[in-house]
């Protein structure tokens, strides 16, 4: 098991220009990591839709590297993007979801089955590139090269659980965000 903080602090220094679509507290962690990087895309208030507006990024500008931070339990309000995603196969996608068996937004309640094999899944819907990873070491030395792989690539991170309780997310909601990422797009 890793922090996914650390994990993220890691990503920060290989994401360059690429879009990043991170959800709930994910999208808290990365905020704290990269609190500047324009083109964030914070999905936030319609859990599970992460990976779908992710996928209209990646189509819609197959000329950047689109990355999605999911947790798993968002993922699993939303699972069936996996099939469309593995259907469309975006060349520019990376699904990054943070495993640690809780829909952690909601109060860390455990998802059904903590033992689902996410990749697993994945690779059944169409993503062949599918990984899992549990240490902050092997993701270290792994993420350099699963960011330049074609995609679509899927990894699950093994990840301990983040703090529960209140969360302000008001900031990503606000107007200055979206001019400042839909200027970083054009």
């Amino acid at each position: 098991m890793m922090r996914r903080d650390l994990a993220f602090r890691i990503l920060a220094r290989h994401v360059g220009d690429a879009i990043v679509v991170p959800v709930y507290q994910a999208a808290q962690e990365w905020r704290a990591v990269m609190p500047d990087h324009a083109l964030t895309y914070y999905s936030i208030g319609a859990m599970g839709q992460a990976s779908s507006a992710a996928l209209g990024l990646a189509i819609g500008r197959p000329d950047k590297r689109v990355i999605v931070l999911d947790g798993d339990g968002s993922l699993l309000m939303n699972f069936g993007t996996l099939v469309t995603i593995g259907g469309v196969q975006p060349k520019n996608f990376i699904h990054f979801v943070g495993h640690n068996g809780s829909y952690e937004a909601n109060g860390g309640h455990p998802i059904p089955n903590r033992a689902v094999d996410f990749a697993a899944a994945a690779r059944a819907a169409g993503i062949v590139k599918a990984h899992t990873i549990s240490a902050l070491a092997d993701f270290e030395t792994r993420i350099g090269a699963l960011l330049k792989e074609e995609g679509p690539v899927f990894v699950d991170l093994m990840v301990e659980q983040g703090p529960l309780g209140p969360r302000d997310y008001s900031d990503m909601y606000a107007a200055s965000r979206r001019v400042s990422f839909r200027a970083a797009l054009a």
